[in-house]
């Protein structure tokens, strides 16, 4: 059975990022896969150049050295990241996921998900690490490489885990939206909960027509839909939307299909990321 990815780290997105692969774990009926990697950003000490200012025997023992402490700082990296697995295994425990697994990785996160890529079905991340910068509008640097790479549709945590009870798609009128709406047709992660397809711009000619379609998908497929239609930027424009409606989660694409298509992600995609306080369900 295909499995929900839960990427954790030392960061305050940890307990939510756990939350919402718990939700997504019981709506999907799938197991969960608790992921740490062990990364690089740890500079190695041996990299430093002393030949030019020790005598030889002293430089041979600060080396030693240093490649000790080397060994030390990565046997406490190692012994920190398994405590944070174990610790996130029993939050979903006691949400009632059933079957959890530990998966300890060294190296980058991107490179740990593209190798549990073909047993994953739903990865779930935090917006920001542990290493990043939380002055506003910045993302962690793993979110944004991970948006690139992974070919699976990716939860993005809020600060805080809040049970979703409604949720908009953001629809950008392009042919791309038809993926994330026979997505959301064909999966239970949300089916049930009312959605409101929004759209910025004219819903005339083909992307209104694409609007109409859309909102028939998904009535059919058992969706309680209401339409909206706003202007202006669309990133204000949304991000006013979700939080003027109360809504509980922003589901989109990675690309849009403007001129900036040409970026490896839509620069809307992660601008509303930044803005919004909810979860945003990235569809591929």
């Amino acid at each position: 059975m295909n499995t929900i990815l839960a990427c954790i780290d030392g960061s305050i997105y940890g307990t939510s990022v756990c939350g919402h692969a718990a939700w997504a774990a019981q709506r999907l009926g799938a197991p969960v896969d608790v992921l740490h990697a062990l990364g690089r950003r740890e500079v190695p000490s041996t990299l430093y150049d002393f030949s030019g200012a020790l005598e030889f025997g002293a430089r041979e023992t600060l080396l030693t050295e240093l490649a000790e402490l080397d060994a030390q700082k990565a046997k406490l990296a190692g012994e920190r990241g398994r405590v944070m697995v174990e610790q996130a295994v029993k939050r979903l425990r006691a949400s009632g996921v059933g079957e959890v697994h530990e998966r300890l990785r060294h190296g980058d996160l991107s490179d740990a998900i593209a190798e549990l890529d073909p047993q994953t079905r739903l990865v779930v991340i935090g917006k920001r690490g542990e290493a990043a910068d939380f002055a506003k509008g910045h993302l962690g640097s793993n979110l944004e490489r991970v948006i690139r790479t992974s070919r699976k549709p990716l939860l993005v945590a809020s600060r805080a885990f809040r049970p979703v009870e409604r949720f908009m798609v953001a629809f950008d009128g392009g042919r791309s939206s038809h993926a994330i709406i026979e997505r959301l047709a064909d999966s239970p992660l949300l089916a049930g909960l009312p959605c409101h397809l929004f759209m910025v711009g004219e819903a005339a000619g083909d992307p209104g027509e694409r609007l109409r379609q859309a909102q028939q998908r998904l009535v059919g497929a058992g969706y309680q839909v209401s339409v909206g239609v706003g202007e202006g930027e669309p990133e204000a424009a949304i991000a006013e939307r979700v939080e003027r409606d109360g809504i509980g989660l922003l589901v989109m694409g990675a690309y849009g299909h403007s001129r900036i298509r040409h970026l490896i992600v839509g620069s809307t995609t992660t601008a509303l990321i930044r803005a919004t306080t909810v979860p945003v369900l990235v569809v591929r």
